[in-house]
């Protein structure tokens, strides 16, 4: 009942310097209280004093806490409770867009390209709860995996799922990936729209131009982000499948078309990320979460309860006992 409890007007505690004062006019006067008796001998009250005679200054105990019990009521305790409310004033709505061509199992990113995105990508979504997000995947073409949604555990779901297998033609796809990304945003009423784009490759499939979906994108006023995957070099490449239906791997050149990155970026008002290892990727995708700020309203509601009523009860209770005693039980001796 008493947990928490605060008071509203501590300076009402300030009263409680009477009861020093009442404990020592009751020391120092209350025998002249009671009332005397002159005889010329006491022989007649030779009898044992009543046990009763012991217990009377607890009265007065009773009164002092009458006395403190009010005095903390008037210094009005409460308890407070809060509850916040975190409402979005600016939401942002992000398509990550995904190669999944053979050569994202290079292994120059440990331990591949591709499941090393799939962490990042991960942690990413982790990072930002007031955020719709939408995946797409693409090689020689392309497909929505998961349209913008708010449901995290849906597209984390969908991340670890992301696997190469010969669902899609083999090749890289660059504008259709990224017009089927315009295409999930371009009706969004978000006040922000983005695409991460990711590619370890050149554009050599699909019947869109690159530039043609940038221009869309740039229409629709949605800002791309794009990010060329590998190392600088060689790296370790899946080359052909071998009769178990396993990747043969060898060392290859890794080609990216940076240029054609850039001007996608920039004609969105993006920008173009590098990343040949594992920390520059993740440092990438942090890069965007704080180029990308959601705007949040925390609203905090604090309700207030006044506890003075437990106080109030229990002073009165041992007044009434304090009272009812001196009229009954200790009548003969106060």
């Amino acid at each position: 009942m008493f947990k928490d409890l605060y008071l509203a007007n501590p300076e009402y505690l300030f009263i409680l310097v009477i009861i020093p004062a009442i404990l020592f006019f009751w020391y120092k006067f209350g025998r002249y209280t009671q009332a005397s008796l002159t005889h010329s001998s006491l022989s007649f009250l030779k009898a044992k004093n009543s046990p009763l005679t012991k217990l009377r200054p607890l009265l007065n105990i009773i009164r002092i806490l009458v006395i403190i019990l009010l005095i903390i009521a008037i210094s009005r305790p409460q308890s407070k409770s809060t509850s916040k409310r975190i409402t979005t004033s600016r939401g942002i709505d992000i398509v990550m867009v995904i190669d999944i061509s053979s050569s994202m199992l290079s292994k120059d990113l440990k331990p591949d390209r591709l499941t090393a995105l799939k962490n990042v990508a991960s942690n990413f979504i982790d990072d930002r709860p007031n955020d719709r997000i939408g995946l797409v995947v693409y090689a020689a073409e392309s497909y929505t995996k998961t349209p913008v949604t708010t449901d995290k555990l849906i597209l984390k779901q969908s991340i670890s799922e992301i696997n190469y297998e010969a669902l899609l033609e083999d090749g890289t796809a660059i504008g259709m990936g990224l017009s089927t990304a315009v295409n999930r945003l371009k009706e969004s009423t978000a006040k922000s729209k983005v695409i991460i784009l990711l590619t370890d490759g050149v554009n050599n499939s699909g019947f869109i131009d690159p530039r043609i979906a940038a221009e869309l994108a740039a229409e629709y006023e949605i800002k791309t982000y794009t990010i060329g995957l590998g190392t600088n070099g060689r790296a370790l490449a899946p080359v052909s499948i071998l009769s178990n239906g396993n990747f043969q791997f060898s060392l290859t050149k890794v080609e990216i078309d940076e240029d054609l990155l850039r001007y996608i970026s920039e004609k969105t008002s993006g920008r173009y990320f590098r990343a040949t290892d594992n920390l520059e990727l993740q440092n990438i995708y942090d890069e965007i979460n704080k180029l990308e700020k959601t705007e949040i309203k925390e609203t905090i509601f604090t309700n207030v309860s006044e506890k003075y009523r437990p106080f109030v009860m229990l002073g009165f209770i041992f007044f009434v006992i304090e009272v009812f005693a001196r009229k009954t039980i200790f009548k003969s001796f106060v």
